[in-house]
């Protein structure tokens, strides 16, 4: 039996207002932290076929075509599993670093550009120095952390400034957590978009890019083509200008089916000022 304060908590998350999982104590996190260790790249096992990263097209189109035709000296990927998502910058960068919770994911190098995987903790403190990286890639994995609010922050410290960091989330509920739904892991929750862009305000950034995407029906356009929707630059195009207009409900979690007609995610492209507020 659930008490009044709990579910005017749960109402709170389903509403958007709040993110679930943000303000837990560190031994939720902890138990939070184990359920989810494995729990993509089990998904990847359970499914037919190989191994496939689905979202090039999308990525290109909505974040690395905004960053600069420069070097990246040093670039990390946040749960980037082999670090397919980064093959967009690899002739850009001279080394990557992959936080990456899964023993099943490795890879010693990408394109000849060396790797090193790193260990993340549940708390969420990442072992690096601060200013230590020019690219952050962080693609559909904060949904699969409690403490979002935290990572965010630690975005910040070790980007360098100027550096930037790439977040593609879902922003609506994906259904109620506390029961099993197919296909996603036990604790995934999607992120409202005003609570992320609150955390990415707060931490210090500014949004360079925000475009929604991922409208709920695109992928029943794989029947058009032979590979992931969302790698093809045509159906790509096509979404973002569904996604676009104005006339979608914004809710975060749907009570209907007309509601469940909506973009699904959200990409951000931030950047670290030169110069810090605090400093300004």
């Amino acid at each position: 039996m659930t008490s009044n304060s709990d579910d005017a908590v749960m109402e709170a998350c389903l509403s958007g207002k709040q993110l679930y999982g943000n303000d837990f104590s560190q031994d939720q996190i902890d138990a939070w932290f184990a359920d989810e260790a494995e729990g993509y790249f089990e998904l990847t096992q359970s499914g037919k076929g190989e191994y496939a990263y689905g979202y090039h097209a999308l990525n290109k189109r909505h974040g690395y075509s905004v960053l600069p035709k420069c070097r990246f000296g040093h670039v990390l990927g946040i749960g980037s599993a082999y670090g397919d998502e980064l093959k967009p910058i690899l002739a850009q960068s001279d080394r990557v670093t992959i936080l990456e919770p899964s023993d099943g994911f490795t890879n010693t190098e990408l394109n000849g550009v060396p790797v090193n995987y790193v260990k993340p903790v549940a708390s969420g403190d990442m072992p690096f120095d601060p200013d230590s990286f020019d690219v952050i890639t962080c693609l559909g994995v904060l949904h699969h952390i409690p403490n979002v609010s935290k990572i965010v922050n630690e975005f910040y410290r070790v980007v360098r400034p100027g550096g930037y960091v790439l977040v593609r989330e879902p922003i609506i509920s994906m259904g109620d957590w506390r029961k099993p739904r197919a296909g996603l892991t036990k604790r995934e929750r999607g992120i409202p978009l005003p609570v992320l862009l609150r955390y990415a305000d707060q931490a210090g950034f500014r949004v360079v890019r925000q475009r929604k995407c991922m409208f709920s029906l695109s992928s029943r356009m794989k029947h058009f083509v032979s590979g992931p929707v969302f790698n093809n630059e045509a159906l790509v195009a096509i979404d973002v200008l569904i996604s676009s207009l104005p006339i979608w409900p914004g809710v975060y979690h749907a009570r209907n089916a007309v509601q469940k007609l909506r973009p699904t995610a959200v990409f951000l492209v931030l950047q670290k000022p030169l110069l810090d507020r605090n400093d300004a």
